[in-house]
């Protein structure tokens, strides 16, 4: 899924009489997370703990509702409704996909809060000791995050650009490269408490400003929903496959065994990616992880039918030729049906789309502040604090601090380095990664008893491995439209998502470490097992765990 959002300016679909309250908008909203900003800055304690979990003093509702913004990404908000808007079914079917991802998060979630960790690192060395399950843990990370900081600030320099009417490559240039900067100093300053408010504040934004857009869209069709899914499946590019299986572009060629792949990979990688771990470890006890995690899936739930009617709605109120004609790939349904819903020079239509604007504005600061603080807490917490030598806790902060700063700006170099290419095979990376080598990680950290140090190795250092290898040879990388050489021909290996194959393999590398490894576990797993049950620890040699 490309974020090329408008970047061609075929048309204007926001028009030059509301560009300026949209540009005024953003600025005073600019104005006011600095303001902000400076705040933080003045009132953050040099606590690590205090940084990274909030002291683990957010409460269960509060934690849910940052929780599902951290599920309100550009990904969702642009592409899935996008998606929705020219393939119907297929869209439709990824956007459950993150309700199904919550519920495997959940039946995760109190194992991972009572265990006590919070990093990929802790996580990695609750079956294993010695600095080398957390410099795995910290590359997976990097090997995670990054893809991710590229696409958003990709997809926030494009579309600011397209806001201030500028949407040629020098312009969406310039627009990343300030934005990320703006995150920059928010992934530096704010700490987990700080990102978790403005979770919290865009959430309701967001669910309002698509709830309107929906009454509006279902108003224009005299408040008949089957008279809007109707007029959807008429102005789509194909009625008669609209609303089945196997009009995505980018799988329908591929067979319905990689479409199945997409799915379950999906569902896998994005419930534990390392910003989602790091959250529900700021929870206060297991039970409050799964509270927060049920009040997620609940606004997430409604997050999803709206985003879903949206996505309808652009159909039949702008229509397939409409959306192609201005972006090939659906990310701008969602600011051409705010265009289209309300009448042309009306304050309404001015104030929704000025509405839409700071949503994604919001959404991509968000997102993006919350993927670079955690690479920067995996790198300053797994590698940094846990050296030969002692560190203290302002060095561990400065260096949190600087961490932050270097990702960010590798993020945006690479981010603007390829504004010109699609950027597919990035998503399909790093969820991939997530899914081949911290799921299975997990699922034998908290399951089987002879799981150890070789069979992590294996498992986490296998799994990245086959992801990156798949993917240079996989079709979103060359020999298809939509690939990044569409033209070069290397894609031997015939499916979208490395995962398919990375996944199973990452599991069996795991327990073939395992079982030939000697010896048994080095941590005693009845320990282990009463900790993640419990939250309890008993003993010393599972609870010393923290060093």
């Amino acid at each position: 899924m490309t974020l090329d959002i408008l970047s061609s300016g075929v048309l204007d679909p926001i028009g030059s009489t509301a560009r300026r309250p949209v540009i005024i908008a953003f600025l005073v909203f600019l104005g006011v997370s600095l303001l902000w900003l400076f705040t933080l800055a003045t009132a953050e304690e040099d606590n690590p703990e205090a940084l990274y979990v909030a002291d683990r003093s957010l409460s269960p509702v509060f934690n849910g509702f940052a929780m599902a913004g951290e599920q309100i990404s550009v990904v969702t908000l642009l592409a899935i409704s996008g998606g929705i808007a020219l393939f119907g079914y297929d869209g439709f079917t990824y956007a459950l996909d993150i309700l199904i991802m919550l519920g495997v998060l959940l039946l995760l979630a109190q194992k991972i809060r009572n265990s006590g960790r919070y990093t990929l690192g802790d996580l990695f060395s609750l079956r294993a000791s010695g600095s080398g399950p957390r410099i795995a843990a910290t590359a997976v990370t990097l090997a995670i995050t990054i893809p991710l900081l590229i696409i958003q600030l990709r997809a926030a320099g494009i579309s600011t650009a397209l806001l201030i009417g500028t949407p040629n490559y020098g312009a969406q240039a310039v627009c990343t490269v300030l934005m990320g900067c703006l995150v920059a100093c928010f992934a530096t300053v704010a700490g987990l408490r700080g990102n978790s408010f403005m979770h919290v504040a865009k959430v309701p934004i967001a669910l309002a400003t698509l709830a309107v857009i929906t009454l509006l869209a279902v108003r224009k069709f005299e408040w008949d929903p089957g008279s809007l899914l109707s007029a959807a499946v008429g102005k789509s590019m194909a009625p008669d496959d609209y609303l089945r299986p196997g009009l995505w572009p980018y799988t329908a060629s591929l067979g319905s065994l990689n479409t199945f792949g997409n799915h379950v990979v999906y569902i896998l990688g994005t419930a534990v990616m390392p910003h989602q771990i790091l959250r529900v470890g700021a929870s206060r006890t297991g039970r409050t992880a799964r509270r927060s995690t049920s009040i997620a899936t609940g606004l997430v739930g409604l997050f999803v039918i709206l985003l879903i009617t949206t996505g309808f709605a652009t159909a039949a109120v702008v229509g397939a030729n409409g959306i192609g004609a201005v972006d090939a790939t659906g990310q701008s349904s969602l600011i051409l049906l705010a265009s289209d819903v309300l009448g042309d020079g009306s304050t309404g239509r001015v104030v929704l789309i000025t509405l839409v604007a700071c949503v994604v504005f919001l959404t991509v600061l968000t997102t993006v502040t919350s993927v670079a603080f955690t690479a920067a807490v995996s790198f300053a917490h797994d590698v940094f604090a846990r050296g030969k030598r002692r560190r203290s806790d302002t060095g561990e902060v400065r260096t949190l601090r600087v961490a932050a700063v270097i990702v960010c700006a590798v993020g945006v170099s690479l981010a603007a380095a390829v504004l010109r290419y699609p950027t597919e095979f990035l998503v399909s990376f790093s969820i991939s990664v997530a899914a081949s080598c911290v799921f299975p990680v997990l699922i034998y950290s908290f399951f089987w008893q002879r799981f150890n140090r070789r069979g992590l190795l294996w498992s986490a250092y296998g799994g990245l491995l086959l992801c990156t290898v798949l993917t240079v040879f996989s079709p979103i990388v060359s020999g298809t439209g939509y690939a990044l050489w569409p033209e070069a021909s290397f894609n031997w290996y015939p499916f979208q998502t490395p995962g398919l194959i990375s996944v199973p393999t990452a599991f069996v590398l795991g327990w073939l470490g395992s079982i030939t490894s000697p010896g048994d576990s080095e941590l005693d797993f009845r320990h282990v097992q009463y900790r993640i049950l419990t939250g309890s620890a008993v003993g010393t040699k599972a609870t010393d765990t923290q060093r």
